[in-house]
């Protein structure tokens, strides 16, 4: 075999020449023939983050144990077992590497048995050093590629305010101002961070805000409502699954902690995650490893994590209904986000804002918000906080006009009493508006189904 080697990099001009993920990555090379592991760990060294070798599939498979690989480089024909067969072996298991053949035949046969077992690319024997790093190179622009375009189809499912607000908090009260400096003390941090506040107050756009502020503005934002997501479900939605773990697991998948690797998971709703995934998450948090379901490895994952809840989590812990060790663990850093209430003008800035952007959305003339709108806007309650704004202003889009309870003067029905007073009766009104549909009003009010459940429970005895 001829066997070119390419000189060491000196500048990041010649290592961009196989893309920015290369020095980053960590490579096992498999192969019996000690010619070819040495040939291939002179190149690889100088270029990656971490490069080790292995004799055999039995010594692949106890290194593979001890820490994760992006990608594995395998010889095909080895004794006692073939490449391809402890490639399927190692897929069963839980591997998440990529993988790339060598070979020196391209029969039919092979290639159609590589594809099943999960290999990415070939290289057929001879082959010269640029033909290696370019084939790494193209796995790891693929891992990254899939990771970012999952990321940004699960994001799109959700429509939130984030769209309009995107990653800046809207107003100029001193109550946000407080929050803008203490999400830039907190940004460029490592630390873990619990949002709370009401319902609709805009905590995805501050998690936002602290991604965008970090040192992984640049990585996947990937946003996860604990409740929308059946129980069930959640684990592998979360961690991911092997091949045949459960019935319909027909692929391997990664979670979104993996698809949220080097950038930040925002868990919103975490009083809502089940007890039984508590303690699995707690053991996340603080190895920083993830185990998909039905695998026998754990994969790293670095990541910065941000959790949400409008619940009281020390009454939750309290009550038994969320693990003390999980909230102490998760509750190193809280900032509180206030209802819009509380925000002085704030509504009149949002309500501007919601404005401006819904009738370019909707193709629709804006509507002017006169002195009066303005007025009740400042004396209404707001339960619905910020998404009961936007709402708001869609509704008067669409109507051409604001309506009459705000343009008449007269204060809202449901702004006086107490605080649990104008939730109960405004959830029961919109529940009445819509013939009693609880899916509908919990999409209207920005709640879960099983808020609007809990509530009614307790409402009704």
């Amino acid at each position: 075999m001829q066997q070119e080697v390419i000189p060491k990099p000196r500048g990041v001009a010649q290592e961009s020449e196989f893309g920015p993920w290369l020095a980053k990555a960590s490579i096992l090379v498999v192969d019996d023939e000690p010619g070819i592991r040495n040939f291939l760990m002179r190149t690889l060294e100088p270029r990656c983050k971490f490069v080790d070798e292995a004799a055999d599939t039995a010594e692949a498979s106890r290194k593979l144990d001890e820490r994760h690989f992006d990608i594995v480089i395998l010889d095909n024909i080895m004794p006692k077992k073939t490449g391809l067969e402890w490639l399927t072996e190692q897929r069963a298991i839980g591997l998440y590497a990529e993988a790339i053949l060598m070979t020196a035949y391209a029969d039919l046969e092979t290639a159609i048995l590589a594809i099943r077992a999960g290999a990415a690319d070939f290289l057929l024997k001879p082959f010269r050093s640029n033909q290696l790093l370019n084939a790494i190179s193209r796995s790891l622009d693929r891992i990254q590629l899939q990771r970012e375009n999952f990321a940004l189809k699960y994001e799109l499912k959700a429509a939130s305010d984030h769209l309009f607000l995107r990653d800046r908090l809207v107003g100029s009260s001193a109550t946000i101002q407080q929050t803008r400096e203490m999400i830039s003390r907190v940004a460029p941090l490592p630390t873990s961070v619990l949002l709370t506040g009401e319902s609709g107050t805009g905590k995805e756009v501050l998690a936002r805000s602290i991604h965008e502020l970090s040192d992984r503005a640049g990585k996947p934002f990937v946003p996860i409502n604990c409740a929308a997501i059946p129980s069930d479900m959640l684990e592998t939605e979360l961690f991911g699954h092997v091949k045949g773990a459960f019935t319909g697991a027909d692929n391997r998948r990664e979670g979104l902690f993996m698809h949220a690797q080097g950038g930040t998971l925002f868990l919103d709703e975490i009083g809502e995650m089940p007890m039984a995934l508590q303690s699995k998450l707690l053991r996340v948090i603080e190895d920083r490893k993830v185990r998909p379901v039905g695998a026998e490895r754990e994969v790293p994952v670095d990541i910065r994590l941000v959790f949400a809840t409008n619940a009281d989590l020390a009454s939750d812990v309290d009550k038994g209904r969320f693990r003390a060790d999980l909230y102490y663990r998760i509750n190193v850093m809280q900032i509180y986000l206030a209802p819009l209430r509380d925000r002085e003008r704030d509504v009149v800035e949002l309500a501007d804002l919601f404005m401006h952007k819904l009738s370019q959305q909707l193709g629709m003339p804006p509507v002017h918000i006169d002195n009066a709108a303005r007025s009740m806007m400042l004396a209404y309650h707001w339960p619905g906080n910020v998404r009961e704004l936007r709402n708001l202003i869609e509704r008067s889009l669409i109507l051409g006009r604001f309506p009459n309870d705000l343009r008449g003067g007269s204060p809202s029905p449901v702004a006086s009493g107490t605080l649990d007073d104008v939730e109960r009766r405004h959830i029961l009104a919109v529940l009445e508006e819509l013939g009693g549909n609880r899916d509908e009003a919990s999409r209207r009010l920005g709640v879960s189904r099983k808020t609007i459940d809990r509530k009614l429970s307790s409402w009704h005895g």
